[in-house]
């Protein structure tokens, strides 16, 4: 019987290192990992503070964990991960480029299998570009003056962000690579969409800082979501890359609902406000909304586990290019 726990602590260490692979990120994502690693660890799975400490403090080497993935279905879930990790942020430097190389090689993935994975998440990517046709540059962003009326129809914005909640969630119930690499760009679209509602035309670049600003960095989120997946048992084989169905390990995991739930309306509430509010004040406001959306996720579960029995890679491409509605 194949010893599942080392190679999860295995895949988890190689995440851990795409993470890092950049080398230049900054105080608050590695504390935002740091949580992370702390959040996943316990009830018998890999501990993920040591591996996190292992991987910073140069106690276990990229080879040592490659090395104890033997399956071709592990090797390539592996580095499908790591480009997702890689990619997160919507950019890879040439730091992350030469981690792959390596990953690659080290794996011993020929380069038609790790073309496939790549080509895969690049589409992501460049739908995630597009995830707001008409966003305009960051010179000519513009806001509304302070005081002025925006007429909002506010019981379309609820419905639109619970909208977006399920969809979210039910992305991260299915086993599938290009269901989680989704998720930020449906959250970047989202929020897009709640400025313009209130009269502000949002860059990408504002957006990107504004979801770090309440501490939803791109990389942990999709690091977070990785590792919730394999610990409760939903990644397998080839990471599901066939249609797959919900598993029974992923009940109640939909977080990815809370978080999406609680940044669409603290969106709505600092854009309605005119962008008043201080980093203190937008950082514990999401964190209590981030609460109180973690207890609707449970009344919602039937409508996410629901909508994750009928999405499919096309519609939801569609859904992150702005082709459709949500």
């Amino acid at each position: 019987m194949p010893d599942t726990r080392q190679r999860d602590e295995a895949l988890l260490t190689i995440a851990l290192f795409a993470a890092f692979a950049d080398g230049s990120k900054h105080e608050d994502e590695r504390e935002e990992i740091r949580n992370i690693a702390e959040s996943l660890s316990g009830d018998g799975g890999p501990d993920l503070r040591t591996l996190y400490q292992d991987v910073l403090l140069k106690r276990v080497s990229l080879a040592d964990a490659a090395g104890r993935l033997q399956d071709a279905g592990e090797k390539h879930l592996a580095y499908e991960m790591a480009v997702g990790v890689c990619d997160a942020d919507g950019r890879m430097t040439e730091e992350e480029r030469r981690f792959l190389d390596e990953l690659r090689g080290l794996l011993d993935m020929g380069s038609d299998e790790s073309g496939e994975i790549e080509q895969e998440a690049e589409q992501v990517v460049a739908m995630a570009e597009a995830a707001a046709p008409s966003m305009v540059s960051k010179a000519d962003a513009t806001q509304p003056p302070i005081g002025s009326a925006t007429a909002v129809d506010e019981v379309a914005m609820d419905k639109t962000i619970l909208n977006y909640s399920i969809l979210n969630g039910a992305l991260e119930l299915l086993p599938q690579s290009w269901a989680s690499m989704a998720i930020i760009p449906l959250q970047i679209r989202m929020v897009y969409g709640i400025g313009k509602e209130y009269g502000v035309e949002l860059d990408r670049g504002h957006i990107k800082e504004f979801l770090a600003t309440l501490g939803v960095g791109m990389t942990s989120q999709y690091l977070e979501q990785f590792g919730r997946k394999l610990i409760g048992g939903l990644l397998g084989g080839m990471a599901g890359r066939g249609v797959g169905r919900v598993g029974r390990a992923a009940t109640g995991m939909a977080f990815s609902f809370a978080t999406t739930y609680a940044l669409g309306h603290v969106a709505r509430r600092y854009y309605a406000g005119g962008r008043q509010m201080s980093t203190e004040l937008l950082k514990s406001t999401f964190n209590e909304m981030l609460g109180s959306a973690k207890q609707k996720q449970g009344e919602f579960m039937p409508q996410i586990e629901q909508k994750a029995q009928n999405l499919d890679m096309s519609q939801v491409m569609g859904l992150v290019k702005g082709g459709g509605r949500v």
